[in-house]
């Protein structure tokens, strides 16, 4: 028989129920409970899958909760780690573990003294596209890379009163690309720079946070990688990077809703890209909870670890650090 694993959702929000949707639909998962302080959401929620309400204690006491997924905000996420590491759940996390990279370290350390597998939402290494890059990339089509840039760009900044608690740009937007740069060229960064301004958007740099950015950063194999990122594009929710590499060039472009190209006698168009992230990473978001559960099932590590988790807030604090004081940071110093 197929083994099911019941799992607990905390956080009954746009990402949760994502993926209490996707853990309804497996096989091999079992959605048993909804924790969330909006207990009107998280029945909704619960309802709709057959599962039923719990409080944090009742879930994480429940021996037969196999599995947390934690997609709470992200104040909670290193308090829930480390309790649900104490009671020997396996743990899925959305990005990031924490704001803070010292207690990022301390879920690390309570993760490793458990020996519970943690996985942490870095959804876009599962999307297809970019998985296929990578691919090919690994398998030396274009040599030895050489500049890695990366697009970026949301349709439309977050209202302020998140912008305040999100941790800034760096840690909130551009850890996704920083989790991007670390696996399409398989190396570390030895020095960040990064600038940022507000052009056009007031509002954002009166929350103190910054609306566009450039963020350069360098290898220990002497890789460039330049990341360009915007909290507005007028035209849809902008994802693509590419490669260049000693011998040619790989290139990973947007998803739009139809791939219909309309050609006339005065222009030619199409579909602009998906609207938002729930859109454009749908596959990606089933992929990453299905190999979540592989893990679980086969005993094997997972993909996208909480040391991946440290690493992309590492460099989202040293982009922080260079922006401020407005110079290029090597790591380590």
């Amino acid at each position: 028989m197929t083994e099911r694993i019941d799992v607990a959702v905390f956080g009954a929000g746009r990402i949760g129920t994502i993926h209490a949707g996707n853990l309804a639909r497996h096989a091999r998962a079992r959605l048993r409970c909804v924790v969330d302080t909006n207990t009107a959401a998280a029945a909704a929620l619960a309802e709709r899958h057959g599962a039923r309400v719990a409080s944090a204690d009742e879930a994480l006491a429940d021996p037969a909760v196999r599995a947390v997924m934690i997609c709470s905000s992200t104040d909670t996420h290193a308090d829930l780690i480390q309790r649900a590491a104490a009671a020997g759940k396996a743990i899925f996390c959305e990005k990031p573990v924490d704001l803070d990279v010292a207690r990022a370290r301390a879920c690390a350390a309570a993760v490793r003294a458990a020996g519970v597998t943690c996985m942490i939402g870095f959804q876009r290494r599962f999307d297809p596209t970019f998985a296929a890059l990578k691919a090919r990339l690994d398998a030396g089509e274009i040599g030895t890379p050489e500049t890695l840039v990366i697009t970026s760009r949301d349709p439309a900044p977050p209202p302020v009163d998140y912008l305040v608690r999100s941790g800034g740009v760096f840690k909130d937007m551009l850890i996704h690309d920083f989790d991007i740069f670390r696996w399409i060229l398989g190396d570390e960064a030895v020095a960040v720079h990064a600038i940022g301004g507000c052009p056009g958007l007031p509002e954002v740099a009166a929350a103190g946070d910054l609306s566009h950015t450039a963020v350069t950063l360098r290898t220990r194999g002497g890789a460039l990688c330049q990341i360009n990122t915007s909290r507005r594009a007028a035209y849809g929710y902008d994802q693509r990077f590419e490669v260049l590499g000693s011998r040619g060039l790989l290139q990973a472009g947007n998803v739009r809703p139809t791939q219909v190209v309309a050609w006339g006698e005065r222009s030619i168009s199409s579909d602009k890209p998906e609207a938002f992230f729930l859109e454009r990473y749908r596959e990606a978001y089933a992929l990453e909870i299905e190999h979540f559960l592989d893990a679980l099932c086969h005993g094997a590590p997972v993909r996208t670890t909480i040391e991946d988790g440290i690493k992309a807030l590492e460099l989202a604090e040293l982009a922080t650090r260079s922006w401020r004081e407005g110079r290029a940071v090597d790591v380590g110093a």
